[in-house]
């Protein structure tokens, strides 16, 4: 499949795919765009099913990370790679050290960070051949508790606007899964008095979610039709499309997983539905801030009172889509380009 004939190509600067025989690293590293700045974006490890499906991933991906790097006022542009292969199987200090390399070719165009499949300790790695890295142990640290907790203001946000709750106090949140971001997302809701329903693949987790939050389970392809209030996806993308949607029980969708919708037209049935959408590269940019921070003078306190404040842009979204009759998507969409085009031109 043609890079420029791919799904998801959407004006992207450069697509770069590399391999390296000695350890078999195959990655992909997609630039969408450096208005303002050079690109930057989580690195993710995942056994995709085949290459068009890597190349798919990584296009989405880098795009939303533009929109989500503009609605932080980053100075880093938009990018994302994607390395195939199952991380817990087939990820090497080896391996890593040479995606490191890969990064360090393309000059400062992409500066790497976490995503699924890769962790701090893996970052050091990378950091061994690069210093075009962020997320690294004694600095900005673990992507994951600043991610869960701009989620969890995100949810706070959207049960005010669409509920005239302060609070998640009684109300039921299904959360599918229980990674990193997902388990402290639990923890929040759960502290503040909401009814949790979680699925995920790894039993350990559900064991601990059920043994110290008291959530009850179910399986999880049936988590998206359970009956909640909100609905908090936290794991892989593409869960919202035409299938699910006349399922969702929920009358909010708000949680970690990016591109959660398959197209982002999805985003309008939703809202015929009478559904809530919160989008996801604003909900879950904490981890993004988080790491755009990082430096001599990062402020963790700082860090956290901007993160905070996805509460007051998310409220600014939903109230703009209200006004307009408009998708919050689409709403999003305009605001992040809006903020492009201006330092364009200037």
């Amino acid at each position: 499949m043609s890079v420029f004939s791919a799904p998801y190509f959407h004006g992207h600067e450069q697509v770069t795919h590399f391999h390296d025989r000695e350890t078999g690293l195959r990655a992909i590293i997609a630039i969408h765009d450096t208005t303002l700045g050079p690109a930057g974006g989580g690195c993710r490890m995942y056994p995709y099913r085949s290459d068009d499906e890597a190349l798919v991933d990584a296009l989405r991906l880098s795009r939303a990370m533009t929109y989500k790097l503009a609605f932080i006022e980053s100075h880093f542009g938009g990018g994302k790679s994607v390395i195939i292969g199952d991380p817990r199987r087939d990820k090497t200090p080896a391996l890593l050290r040479a995606f490191g390399r890969c990064v360090e070719r393309l000059g400062g165009r992409y500066t790497v960070g976490e995503d699924v499949g890769i962790s701090v300790e893996d970052m050091e790695h990378i950091r061994e051949e690069t210093d075009y890295c962020v997320g690294l142990a004694g600095e900005s640290g673990d992507t994951s508790p600043p991610t869960s907790f701009g989620v969890y203001r995100g949810i706070l946000a959207a049960v005010k606007h669409k509920l005239g709750r302060d609070s998640v106090e009684g109300l039921t949140v299904a959360i599918q899964g229980l990674g990193a971001v997902g388990y402290r997302l639990a923890e929040y809701l759960a502290k503040d008095g909401a009814s949790l329903v979680v699925a995920d693949i790894d039993q350990g987790a559900i064991d601990r979610a059920v043994d110290h939050l008291g959530a009850k389970t179910v399986a999880p392809d049936k988590i998206i039709a359970v009956e909640a209030d909100i609905l908090a996806p936290c794991a892989l993308g593409g869960i919202v499309d035409d299938k699910s949607i006349p399922t969702i029980k929920a009358s909010i969708i708000a949680g970690a997983a990016n591109n959660q919708l398959l197209e982002d037209s999805h985003a309008a049935l939703l809202a015929k539905r009478g559904i809530l959408f919160a989008p996801d590269y604003i909900i879950n940019a904490g981890g993004a801030l988080n790491a755009s921070d990082e430096g001599p003078d990062y402020d963790r306190d700082a860090v956290y009172e901007r993160i905070s404040k996805i509460y007051d842009t998310l409220i600014e979204v939903f109230e703009r889509a209200d006004n307009e009759n408009r998708s919050t998507v689409e709403i999003a969409n305009q605001m992040a380009e809006e903020r492009i085009d201006t330092k364009r031109r200037s």
